[in-house]
Order: structure tokens, then sequence, then C-alpha cells
């Protein structure tokens, strides 16, 4: 990894259920390798808010915390790149937010959702309006760089296919299991190379 790299800050996003904490060994190892690292906990975290009420907190915390002017890198677990997709699609991310990471996200659902009923449970659900949406236009985000990390031994993205998007470069693990894709270490390998890959040209 090039030591003279100039850094973002990175924002990092949980998913449902879970709270900033998932990210502790991410955090110290991105903070080790020389990055900014930031985490907020979205509220309510249960699914029982919608996504899009989720990425407004996003707006909010990005706008309180950073210089208008600041570029940023975000990391999003699982319901949480969704909510990133959200404020970059439709929240004007987009413009500022450099490169996107989206770890186990159901960009095209998941059937877990069925399981519960939740606001933000019903638009994961595969072929949801909100999904429809979301994903009409995802072609606005190859002008990040944007990075799609999964794992076919995924039980809470099913299908775990569903974590495949055309817009984003593909990196597929062999990791056992959902959760472990917050703290393996091959995970936290992508995370830094992607978050050190040059810029595309358009940013």
């Amino acid at each position: 990894m090039n030591s003279n790299f100039s850094r973002n800050p990175v924002l990092l996003i949980h998913g449902i259920f879970r709270k900033s904490g998932i990210f502790y060994k991410m955090s110290a190892y991105l903070t080790q390798l020389g990055w900014s690292v930031y985490t907020l906990n979205l509220s309510p975290h249960w699914g029982n808010a919608s996504i899009d009420e989720l990425a407004q907190q996003i707006a909010d915390y990005i706008d309180k915390t950073f210089a208008p002017e600041q570029p940023l890198d975000i990391v999003g677990l699982s319901m949480g790149g969704l909510v990133t997709r959200y404020y970059l699609q439709r929240l004007g991310g987009i413009n500022r937010v450099q490169r996107f990471i989206a770890i186990s996200s159901p960009h095209s659902g998941t059937w877990m959702a069925y399981t519960l009923w939740g606001k933000g449970c019903v638009q994961m659900r595969p072929g949801s309006a909100f999904l429809e949406d979301l994903n009409r236009d995802a072609v606005l985000l190859e002008k990040l760089n944007f990075t799609s990390i999964w794992t076919a031994w995924d039980f809470i993205i099913v299908p775990a296919s569903s974590s495949q998007i055309s817009a984003a470069k593909e990196v597929k693990l062999s990791v056992f299991a959902h959760a472990m894709m917050a703290r393996h270490s091959s995970s936290l390998k992508a995370v830094a190379e992607a978050l050190s890959e040059p810029l595309k040209i358009n940013n």
C-alpha cells in the first residue's frame, strides 16, 4: 500500500440489529493504516425505521461533522449499504463521497426480510417498490469508486448473489456467515484495498 496515498475520512455505516460497535476490528485496522475513521449509531436500528429515514441521519451527521468541501469515503454493512445508497442517490451524497464500499448488502433484497414487518424490513424484500426505485438509477453509482464485497456463505442475504450489482466492482470472499464480514481478516484487507484505489477520472 502506498504510504503517500492521500486518505479521505472514512465513515462506517452499520446494518440492522447492530450498532457501530460491530466495526471495532475494522475501525482499529483502518486507523492503524492511517485513515481517520468515523461511526454513528442509526436509530432505531431494528428495521422499524425506513431506510430513507436512516439515510437522513447520515446526511445530518455528515453536515454536522465535516466541512462542506471535505470529500469522504463510506463503508456500508448489510442494510447500511442500502441506507448509504439512498444518501448517495437521493440526498446528494454522490456529490461529495468518492469511494463507497458495500459489504454483504441486499441490493436486490433478501428473503429473510419477510420474517419481520418493520418499515425497513419491508423495503428490503425482493421486488419491493423501494428497491425497484433505487435500482432504477443505480448506474449513478458508477460515478464513484463503488465496490461490493460479498460471500456466497451468507445466510442473512438470501440469495447471497443479491449483493451483486452491475454498477460496482465485485469482490467475492470465502468468508463463512454474514456477521463475520465485518471482522474477518480477508474482509478488512478487501476494504483497505478498495479505499486505496485511485479515484476514477470523473471524480
